[in-house]
């Protein structure tokens, strides 16, 4: 309760002077660098709601540099970023020439670690590029179906454990543009209160009725699919035509896994259709990384739709649906992203396909998964370096990949609760979202990770609920446990730093409180 009262509070001062900046800037006592109408538009329908603005205006910039930072390397372990400075308080950012080296990088999807300039994938796209080109410069309906596409699909669809699956261009689009080839008036969609933003841009698409249930509360679920078997439309009282359960395999802003054996229980007590998103659970959950279906040991056939993203675990870009061959067949003909989007690019077909086969084991390579006798400690090896003192397991390169994504997620946690720090989500999941709470540590803790040469992703309102800001870290087989042990440290002192920060506003909400109710009491005497 204290730490939402301090949260309020916090936003409050910030409020308090967002008004006092606005009303310095309408009198011209203040630069207004913020978008506005021009004199001779004054009568029209205006195009800038500057309240709506208000936010962005003053909250948000004041912490703009924690975002959209440049980095000019390969997003792996480890990036290179560009050094930029402001001088308007984060309205406009200078480039100093400066390169930032060797960062570690604890804010990219890179969960398999895929994402690298050097080895088989970068040498396979290569190939690919110099024989087919960037681009294909056409739909897969007309003169971009390539082979190398329907390699892809025939892949994925053995990797998932279903009969068929189709490849986009474009991971958002996957969840925006086919959501709405599924279901239309008359159906019924059931969504999870925190699911993706593309989720929920489908669903309004599709022009369905949207139901919202708790975030993984499956009596929130159930008493929703019970009331619309039972009362069915509004008005009419007819059955809905379809019940679709939007979930997602990992919640990206909370760490979550979603409660997939008992969602798949009301899916089939109800007489449901159950949608999958597993953009951050494929290739990161699961003995052999085929996502949450594998992690709980489910029949893949009790999903109906599978979707997922190539753009974390693969280190690639687009995404997929995975399902029966008549539903892939129906999408093929129906979906907008199929029919009017154009081909995947063939150097980032190639960037799956050789990922995806080393994650099945079916590249050839083999590394061994060692275990010292003395330490105990797990990490990965080629098999020149053996010694005999060492127990080992050979293992494919991408099944070492996962075991040791899963051993870097289970650390990680445990390092933080240690050193006592609030982290939300499940103890496999490696999305970790450490709580920070106040507005004030948003900008403090991502700055001072960065001074210690460490890139974090902080996360505020409207993202997150208003009194619960975080930051989120993204765990990735290559990272070191060294990286870790550096990046707990790091973030201990970060948020001591964030804190005093936090004190210093509360003091000077205070000071200023104090301040205004001696200039009342001095007015009052005056008059």
């Amino acid at each position: 309760m204290l730490v939402a009262v301090l949260t309020y509070v916090g936003y409050g001062v910030l409020t308090l002077f967002g008004y006092l900046r606005d009303f310095m800037r309408q009198w011209k006592i203040e630069k207004c660098q913020n978008a506005t109408e021009r004199e001779e538009q004054k009568d029209f329908v205006p195009l800038y709601q500057d309240f709506e603005n208000f936010y962005t205006r003053n909250l948000y910039m004041r912490i703009r540099d924690s975002w959209n930072r440049p980095i000019c390397s390969v997003p792996g372990a480890k990036v290179d970023m560009m050094e930029r400075v402001s001088h308007d308080y984060n309205w406009t950012f200078t480039y100093t020439g400066r390169v930032i080296k060797d960062i570690i990088n604890m804010g990219s999807y890179n969960y398999l670690g895929f994402a690298q300039k050097a080895g088989t994938c970068q040498e396979a796209a290569a190939k690919v590029l110099s024989q087919y080109g960037a681009g294909v410069c056409s739909t897969r309906q007309e003169m971009g179906n390539l082979d190398k596409h329907e390699e892809l699909e025939k892949l994925v669809a053995r990797f998932l454990g279903v009969e068929s699956a189709m490849a986009y261009g474009m991971g958002f689009a996957t969840n925006s543009m086919n959501i709405p080839a599924l279901v239309g008036k008359g159906c019924l969609i059931l969504s999870d209160e925190l699911n993706h933003a593309s989720l929920v841009l489908g669903a309004r698409l599709s022009g369905a009725t949207i139901r919202i249930f708790k975030h993984n509360n499956m009596q929130s679920l159930e008493k929703l699919l019970k009331d619309a078997i039972v009362h069915g439309q509004p008005r009419t009282r007819r059955p809905w035509k379809k019940i679709l359960i939007l979930v997602e395999g990992i919640y990206s802003m909370e760490g979550s896994i979603v409660r997939l054996p008992e969602v798949i229980a009301l899916k089939k007590k109800y007489k449901s259709y159950l949608y999958l998103d597993e953009a951050h659970s494929i290739g990161a959950l699961g003995p052999s990384g085929r996502g949450v279906v594998d992690y709980f040991g489910l029949n893949p056939e009790d999903v109906d739709i599978m979707m997922g993203t190539f753009t974390k675990s693969f280190g690639a870009a687009g995404g997929y649906i995975g399902g029966k061959k008549e539903l892939i067949d129906y999408l093929r003909t129906y979906s907008h992203s199929a029919v009017y989007a154009t081909s995947m690019s063939p150097p980032v077909v190639e960037q799956i396909i050789t990922s995806v086969k080393c994650i099945m084991g079916e590249d050839g390579t083999t590394v061994v998964h060692v275990v010292t006798k003395n330490e105990r400690k797990r990490d990965i090896f080629p098999v020149i370096l053996l010694k005999f003192q060492w127990e080992w397991t050979p293992v494919s390169e991408g099944k070492a990949r996962v075991q040791q994504l899963a051993e870097n997620t289970r650390y990680f946690r445990r390092r933080l609760k240690e050193m006592g720090f609030i982290i939300y989500g499940n103890e496999d999941s490696p999305v970790v979202p450490l709580m920070l709470y106040m507005p004030a540590k948003i900008g403090a803790f991502g700055r001072e990770m960065l001074k210690r040469n460490i890139g974090v992703v902080v996360v505020g309102f409207p993202a997150t609920p208003i009194i619960e800001s975080r930051a989120r870290f993204c765990l990735s087989a290559a990272h070191t446990k060294e990286m870790l042990d550096r990046v707990s440290v790091s973030s201990g002192l970060s948020f001591a730093h964030a804190f005093y920060k936090q004190i210093q506003q509360l003091f000077f909400c205070r000071l200023v409180q104090c301040l205004v109710h001696k200039l009342l009491n001095l007015m009052f005497k005056v008059l």
